[in-house]
């Protein structure tokens, strides 16, 4: 019966853990913020503090480090994005009135060439007309847009996002350096509470969910910088318009899998048609940018720096952030990473003592 009182109050814990945050999910964003952000940066505070410095002075060095760090940014990169932002709203009709007239030109055109004979041998009907071509772009993109914008609706609402973004920019810096302060007492009180039997076991586990999360946060972190920058840069040199919008909006996606350099180039690939039409030149320049980051993010930056050790599928990750993002708004974005990483190491865990068992080897 002891199994069997293990697993109850395990799933009791958990069934706990859910409730309070889907109840409090409005409010623990800047808490939830600050306590990872905590956990990133409590190695660097163990290196001062081994350099010389207390805890103290080591937390606010940090704290200070951190909060220039983030008032240069704000005064460098939001002026740039909120200009950018508000000139994509206001073009945004005529970018997509002419994104319909290409289509129905271009449409039309390939429709005569490929009517002659491929289409009819295939059965397909190719003389669509250009109102028939035009409505058809026009459902779809407003269709697209209507699921857009309920979807960063349902997260603004959800999450209470301006309340949200005002906590994180108020009370994650406090609540930050008090976590990053006593970091290292919380850890031993939540040690000294697990049973002695289960200590190395529980040791064990936490060190792989260390490993896991912080290689994928520290790691993945780097590469949506990067490539935010990468895309940013690159696509405003070559003279793409948005283009430093859509390099950061990308390197922010990159944190789930695909998703990054499958928005940069999609609205690269439109917006470099619609803009250089009929040349193609800004298109071809815009895909070298684009193909460029992917090239070393496959290749360079994800294997260098989150490694293959790390252990989070793609798309458990994408699941465990659709998921998290649906039932806690921001909070659960958030929190996503962090949970999946440390149910796969339980999964797993769980898995070894299943096949290490005599239920797996004992015979039918």
């Amino acid at each position: 019966m002891r199994i069997e009182r293990q697993v109850i109050f395990w799933l009791a814990a958990l069934l706990f853990l859910g409730l309070f945050l889907y109840m409090f999910s409005a409010i623990l964003l800047p808490f939830v913020a600050a306590l990872i952000l905590g956990y990133l940066l409590d190695p660097v505070a163990d290196r001062l503090e081994r350099m010389g410095l207390g805890r103290l002075g080591a937390s606010l060095v940090i704290l200070a480090a951190f909060t220039i760090v983030f008032i240069l940014l704000l005064i460098l990169f939001v002026p740039v994005l909120l200009h950018q932002l508000a000139a994509f709203i206001e073009g945004f009709p005529a970018l997509v009135t002419r994104l319909q007239t290409l289509a129905v030109e271009q449409g039309g055109a390939l429709g005569e060439r490929l009517s002659g004979g491929l289409m009819e041998k295939l059965g397909i009907d190719a003389n669509l007309s250009s109102s028939d071509i035009k409505d058809s772009l026009g459902k779809l993109v407003s269709q697209g847009t209507s699921y857009l914008l309920s979807f960063l609706q349902s997260l603004w609402s959800g999450g209470q996002a301006l309340i949200g973004i005002f906590s994180l920019l108020v009370v994650t810096p406090v609540v930050a350096f008090y976590i990053l302060l006593d970091w290292d007492k919380m850890v031993k009180a939540i040690d000294d509470c697990i049973p002695l039997k289960s200590r190395d076991t529980v040791h064990e586990l936490a060190n792989e969910i260390n490993i896991a999360i912080a290689g994928f946060l520290r790691g993945q972190s780097l590469v949506c910088l990067f490539l935010g920058l990468w895309y940013g840069i690159g696509l405003s040199l070559v003279g793409l318009n948005f283009g430093f919008l859509i390099g950061i909006t990308s390197g922010l996606l990159s944190f789930i899998p695909y998703v990054g350099s499958l928005t940069a180039l999609v609205l690269a690939a439109i917006i470099s048609i619609v803009q250089g039409w009929p040349s193609w030149w800004l298109f071809v320049l815009s895909m070298v940018v684009v193909g460029t980051g992917q090239f070393l993010e496959g290749n360079v930056l994800t294997p260098r720096l989150v490694g293959a050790s790390v252990g989070l599928h793609p798309v458990w990750l994408m699941f465990s952030l659709f998921a998290f993002g649906a039932l806690f708004g921001f909070t659960g974005l958030i929190l996503a990473v962090p949970v999946s990483a440390a149910i796969g190491v339980l999964v797993r865990f769980a898995v070894r003592r299943y096949r290490a068992s005599p239920l797996y080897g004992s015979a039918p």
